[in-house]
């Protein structure tokens, strides 16, 4: 019965499976019958088998696979068919399974027309998604308001948004999107459902402002209720045509105007004081206003008119036709530019002139000339040449009372100060005399101190004036900050909170070590005084990126800079007074609590050293002052270890030659290094010790100012001693350093600076450690 069914049937009978099928699955063998007959299923119709699990079967599973493309061959060389495919188990009245039942039904065709649907679907989509026009279909809703009530939205593609401005428009209905003209759309659309016509129409979208040009028709049968709709937006079009007719109506009342307008322009043209000129690409003048051809004929003595030739014009005075040319040329080559120049006759009148050069273009955006608004600006010039010398006047003025503020202010720390000395070595003679020497050390004591506060005062000067004597080292900060700080902690003292913030990676920078300790002790010294109930001060380091802009609000070049910020939680310091601060003298501690050269000495050390100073401050708030110094590639250098002791005594035969023009310094000096066992020659002038130098006298040590008289100065002695005596040794003594590779760069190997005045124990120390290196 099962193999006289209109579909292939196969049965798999026994161990064996062999197979038994009806006629339909013969057709799906082919060539294979008869000869499958009687064999495994798996040998007889393998596309069968291994598209069902034979496990599954055996157990007594049913198993149904629907449209399975399968190769049949029944046409010997293969055709493909759709089919489904089911299979079930056989049993014997017992219930034991004995075979399988496969039922194999074609349905090529029906997987065809599916296919082609959904082909026809895909094409739909496709067009439906990328046509530019916006279209959607809407679906007629019954409701409380008669026949006609609404229409939804089923459909829409993403034009529709673009079109009518409407986003996720699907599920919302007609009447909430066109508000109070919802009963002309649903006529409209009524008439279509009604008659199937389609109808062509324009309508304004009150939403969002928009005209669009619409197309609607039914889609069939009838009984779907829906309407497809196809639009534009128009609304560009439709504005262009209000205003065309708006155009179109008060064209006449538009001429009256522009020719009015052409007028008012003309007389503004001829009455302006402006020079206005306009020229062609051949240097033929188009037009040129009346003080133009004033100004033209004053200068020139010729009156230029529209249709002339400038060059032609002037050709009787070559030099005024060639700036003429140069400057217009530019101008006709389609450059637009404002400058300032000299015209004139030699022979007339010369004057200065603010030309705007612009370029002339015709309708179509090319350029047909050039045109040219002039004003003379020859007294303004004037002017502003009288204003520059009344501000160089006065910021002489001001140097010279800044030069009188100094030296007063110099003149009365060094009286005191010189007081100090000269009255304890006059108490010393007194004393003396007196027979009274158990009491001089007080008064050593005292003028010692004194000559010290001088010397500072000095170092200070010489700092601000940029004039100090610096041995610039390559140098990374951070590692001068654990014992610079606990010197500021012992400075301060305990009411005050030191911190630091060293930046990780901090690059080198090449600086003075002792310089830079000093200028920042100074600004921490200036914290503390500026927090008389105690704060904080914080010092911080950190690398800087200087752009253009911000390099050149501080001061500085563009590039990288390695900064010290010291900043407190003091009073602060008033607006007003912010940018004296570095000022020499001045200060705002009361009399006789600074000397006012603190910051202006941290400033020209900074400035010395090729970088800058910043200072921000708010009252209330607290101050920061940042030094800002250049970064310098290469390795650090190891610093010296401060000297702890007195130094050693000389040996045996170490000689030291001392040249300076003044004989007190090198009576010490000699007599100092005498007491050490050295043995000492002295020269007043570079040629005396030079002389010295050339004789067979041992000599291990040069020491010489750098500013000498005789015309060689230190240096250039330094220089000649080593073509005499190579590798000599070489210590400079300066209280003023003359030569620019002692303030900026490195001495060379074996040479040292020593900066006036200096302990005898300093130079002892320095001429130790260069004699024993």
């Amino acid at each position: 019965m099962a193999l006289g069914m209109p579909l292939g049937v196969l049965i798999a009978w026994g161990p064996e499976r062999s197979v038994v099928y009806n006629e339909h699955a013969r057709q799906m063998l082919g060539p294979r019958h008869p000869a499958a007959l009687g064999t495994p299923i798996d040998m007889a119709f393998p596309e069968i088998a291994g598209e069902m699990p034979l496990d599954r079967l055996l157990a007594g599973d049913t198993v149904v696979k629907e449209a399975r493309p399968i190769l049949f061959p029944a046409d010997g060389e293969g055709t493909q068919r759709w089919v489904n495919l089911s299979a079930s188990a056989l049993r014997d009245d017992e219930g034991d399974i004995i075979g399988t039942c496969f039922l194999v039904r074609d349905v090529t065709q029906s997987v065809a027309h599916r296919q082609a649907a959904q082909e026809s679907e895909r094409h739909y989509r496709t067009l439906f998604d990328t046509m530019d026009e916006g279209f959607c279909v809407i679906e007629f809703i019954d409701g409380p308001h008669g026949p006609l009530s609404d229409y939804v939205h089923v459909e829409a593609n993403a034009a529709y948004t673009a079109n009518a401005g409407i986003p996720d428009v699907v599920g919302k209905r007609l009447r909430e999107l066109v508000g109070a003209e919802a009963e002309d759309w649903l006529k409209r659309y009524g008439e279509v459902l009604r008659t199937g016509e389609p109808i062509r129409f324009e309508q304004e979208l009150i939403e969002t402002g928009r005209y669009l040009s619409l197309a609607a028709f039914r889609l069939d049968p009838p009984e779907r209720r829906q309407v497809a709709v196809l639009f534009q937006d128009i609304t560009a079009r439709r504005n262009a045509e209000i205003e065309l007719r708006e155009l179109n109506r008060t064209l006449e009342a538009r001429v009256a105007a522009a020719l009015a307008e052409r007028k008012i322009l003309a007389d503004i043209v001829e009455g302006t004081n402006a020079f206005i000129q306009v020229s062609d690409m051949a240097f033929n003048w188009l037009a040129v206003n009346r003080a133009s051809a004033d100004e033209f004929e004053r200068i020139y003595g010729i009156r230029p008119r529209a249709g002339d030739n400038m060059l032609e014009t002037l050709a009787h005075n070559p030099r005024a036709q060639a700036l003429v040319r140069a400057v217009w040329q530019r101008a006709i080559d389609g450059e637009e530019f404002v400058e300032v120049a000299e015209f004139g006759d030699e022979d007339r009148e010369r004057r200065h002139y603010e030309m705007r050069f612009g370029i002339l273009r015709n309708t179509d955006g090319s350029q047909i000339g050039a045109y040219q608004f002039v004003y003379d600006v020859t007294e303004r010039l004037r002017e502003q040449e009288r204003l520059r010398e009344a501000e160089e006047a006065l910021r002489q003025a001001q140097k010279m009372e800044a030069v009188g503020q100094l030296t007063g202010g110099l003149a009365h720390d060094f009286n005191n100060l010189l007081a100090g000395i000269s009255g304890a070595y006059e108490m010393i003679g007194v004393r003396l005399a007196q027979g009274r020497s158990a009491e001089i050390e007080k008064y050593l004591i005292a003028g010692q101190g004194a000559a010290r506060r001088a010397a500072s005062l000095t170092h200070r000067l010489l700092a601000f004036a940029r004039r100090q004597t610096l041995a610039p080292t390559p140098t990374v900060i951070n590692r001068l900050l654990p014992d610079l700080v606990e010197l500021v902690r012992r400075t301060v003292g305990p009411g005050i909170q030191v911190e630091t913030i060293a930046a990780a990676g901090l690059w080198l920078s090449l600086v003075d070590a002792n310089q830079l300790e000093n200028a920042i002790l100074n600004l921490c010294i200036n914290a503390r005084d500026a927090m008389p109930d105690g704060g904080r001060i914080t010092i911080e380091t950190g690398n800087k990126w200087m752009d253009e802009r911000t390099a050149r609000e501080r001061g500085l070049e563009p590039g990288q800079y390695v900064t010290v910020c010291v900043s407190d939680t003091g009073t602060g310091i008033d607006r007003d007074i912010l940018d004296r601060v570095f000022d020499p003298f001045f200060t705002t501690k009361p009399i006789g609590e600074g000397t006012g050269l603190g910051l202006s000495m941290v400033y020209g050390f900074a400035r010395q050293s090729n970088g800058h100073v910043r200072i921000y401050s708010e009252v209330g708030h607290g101050t920061m002052v940042c030094i800002y110094l250049p970064r310098h590639f290469g390795e650090a250098e190891e610093r010296e270890g401060r000297p702890s002791g007195p130094s050693t005594q000389a040996h045996a035969g170490e000689t030291v030659l001392v040249i300076d023009d003044e004989p007190t310094v090198r009576m010490l000096v000699a007599d100092a290094l005498g007491d050490l066992g050295y043995a000492c020659l002295e020269a007043e002038d570079g040629k005396a010790g030079l002389k010295l130098l050339e004789s067979t006298d041992r000599v291990d040590l040069l020491i010489t100012d750098v500013g000498l008289p005789g015309g060689l100065n230190g240096r250039q002695v330094a220089e000649a001693a080593r073509k005499l005596r190579p590798g000599l040794k070489i210590l400079f003594i300066t209280g003023y350093a003359e030569n620019a590779v002692l303030n900026h760069g490195h001495v060379e190997h074996g040479m040292a600076v020593l900066t006036k005045p200096f302990a005898i124990e300093d130079l002892a120390n320095r001429v130790d450690r260069m004699l024993s290196e």
